[in-house]
């Protein structure tokens, strides 16, 4: 995946560079290529944050159920 963002950076430098203005090379690397990038590499990694949203949450429940065994524990 990140294979594919780098040459599509590249690709709008490239692009970029050969507009004849500083501001309209900064416009075309903006619009064709940090903005549509930031948006598709958000979206796909929606999966992974999910899964790491779950497991956290598992983990603190693990944590959350050892501590209370742990604190009924008989004590002698």
């Amino acid at each position: 995946m990140y294979i594919v963002a780098i040459a599509w950076i590249y690709v709008a430098l490239m692009m970029s560079i050969t507009e004849p203005s500083i501001v309209a090379g900064i416009m075309t690397f903006l619009m064709y290529g940090v903005i549509p990038l930031s948006i598709i590499l958000y979206v796909m990694g929606t999966p992974q944050r999910k899964r790491d949203r779950i497991n956290a949450e598992k983990r603190k429940r693990d944590a959350a159920v050892s501590a209370n065994s742990q604190s009924e524990a008989p004590k002698t």
